[in-house]
């Protein structure tokens, strides 16, 4: 099939972009480079630099390459930057969004598989999280995506649209064949940030709170290695290109690891004695947040196979290793 990836020069699409040309399908990589990187995209793969809402190159694209169904990863998903300004995540995430399904209704383009975030059901209510949790977000960017989840829905409605809306967790690792991982700018998530530590590129690694009410008294998180999503995105594809109607599922490991078990598995993982400083809670984070993949599981025979915690440390550590000014562009 002809797929259209939208942020496939990103962490997690530039991952699907390997699992969907790995799988047989031809692929066209659509990303603006503003936070994604060139370098990442397979050499001979088609690839358009513009934005999403660029109705004009968007009909060139569709004239130029046949299209069945898209992945849309194209967006931006800084929690703190969110709340500092709410208008950006409208703008890039909702109406860039409405503007893609614009273009996509004019194409006659009606698969998509959406990535979406577990940021839409902020506090849980107990764990591990299924997809019939309450939904309310405590962030703008989980807030964003759920109004996107909501356009879908509209517009599956009304237009014959069908859409799969994948809700993940903490993405993390890197290709295990090495040569594609994770590199944002700035960094916020904990895996690299602790590599980075142990490379000499941090003075330190800070644990946020270390009185909630969990076995070490740190936070725990679903970690799920970014190959499993991106196969699971393959997966929900594929099913969407075979006449399957539209869902909504969570992605994760099912297993939960507090932050201090990762700093301890990363100093085993890369031999350094890394130093870590204890800091006061960040308002908002939960104690506890877990995915509950049952559903995805029971629909696609899919299970994480990358997703241990030495296993996903381990080829985040190459990664970092090798890359430790990630792609070396003007995003790394």
């Amino acid at each position: 099939m002809n797929v259209l990836v939208t942020g496939g020069a990103g962490y997690i699409g530039s991952h699907a972009v390997r699992e969907l040309l790995g799988a047989g399908h031809r692929v066209v990589v659509y990303d603006s480079l503003t936070r994604g990187h060139r370098t990442a995209v397979p050499a001979g793969t088609p690839f358009v630099k513009a934005d999403i809402r660029n109705s004009a190159v968007l009909a060139e694209t569709f004239e130029v390459f046949p299209v069945d169904a898209v992945m849309h990863f194209a967006a931006v998903s800084e929690v703190g930057e969110s709340m500092d300004d709410p208008a950006k995540y409208y703008r890039d995430n909702v109406a860039a969004t409405l503007s893609l399904l614009e273009s996509l209704l004019k194409a006659d383009i009606r698969q998509i598989v959406f990535s979406s975030t577990a940021a839409v059901y902020g506090e849980p209510e107990s764990c591990p999280i299924d997809e019939d949790a309450r939904l309310r977000p405590t962030n703008v960017y989980g807030r964003t995506k759920l109004v996107i989840e909501n356009m879908l829905a509209d517009f599956s409605m009304a237009y014959g649209f069908s859409c799969i809306s994948l809700r993940y967790f903490n993405a993390a690792g890197a290709l295990p064949a090495g040569g594609l991982g994770e590199d944002h700018s700035p960094e916020s998530h904990l895996i690299p940030l602790i590599l980075k530590t142990a490379l000499g590129q941090r003075e330190s690694i800070s644990i946020y709170g270390t009185d909630y009410p969990t076995p070490d008294g740190t936070c725990i998180r679903d970690y799920i290695h970014v190959t499993d999503l991106a196969r699971a995105h393959v997966l929900a594809m594929e099913h969407l290109l075979t006449g399957g109607g539209p869902r909504t599922y969570n992605l994760g490991s099912e297993k939960g690891f507090s932050v201090r078990q990762v700093i301890d598995q990363a100093k085993k993982i890369t031999g350094i004695d890394f130093p870590v400083v204890e800091a006061p809670r960040r308002a908002g984070d939960p104690a506890v947040l877990v995915a509950s993949s049952a559903s995805f599981q029971r629909d696609f025979a899919w299970k994480p196979s990358c997703s241990d915690l030495p296993t996903l440390l381990q080829t985040a550590w190459d990664w970092h290793k090798s890359h430790p000014d990630g792609f070396g562009d003007s995003n790394g």
